[in-house]
């Protein structure tokens, strides 16, 4: 606080503002090398799906009840339906969120159809390839 009879402080320090700012000039430059990454990490991860499989949830609030958007995770209710474990769903690319409720059968059932229909299109490739303990090569062709 200014105390006694003194000036009015108002002291233009606008001499080096360039430290202080940061442009973003490149912005555009930046979104073409991120959507480039997401496309190699596609690639590189090829047959396999790019991100983890997530339910669908309503939105909370009456703003937005309307709206579904993507959930954390599938509750341990949804993969019991599905016939799934918690553990072997977490393999084979399904995000599982041991916190979550369901509140209505409706997303539940939606949540079961989805979950039944990534299992079904699923092709789960051995860890260990037939033959591969023996070293024999005939084996190894046929399976690649």
């Amino acid at each position: 606080m200014v105390k006694h009879n003194n000036i009015r402080p108002n002291i233009h320090l606008h001499k080096d503002y360039q430290r202080w700012i940061k442009c973003h000039f490149n912005q555009p430059a930046q979104k073409r090398r991120r959507a480039r990454l997401r496309r190699l990490k596609a690639a590189t991860k090829a047959p396999r799906p790019f991100e983890k499989l997530r339910p669908v949830v309503s939105c909370p609030t009456q703003k937005y009840n309307m709206r579904i958007r993507a959930g954390r995770g599938f509750s341990l209710l949804e993969l019991k339906d599905a016939k799934l474990t918690p553990q072997y769903a977490r393999t084979i690319g399904i995000a599982v969120d041991a916190r979550r409720r369901n509140r209505s059968q409706e997303g539940l059932a939606r949540n079961v159809r989805r979950l039944k229909r990534y299992a079904s299109n699923l092709v789960l490739f051995p860890l260990v390839p037939i033959g591969k303990e023996k070293n024999d090569r005939e084996k190894m062709i046929q399976f690649l």
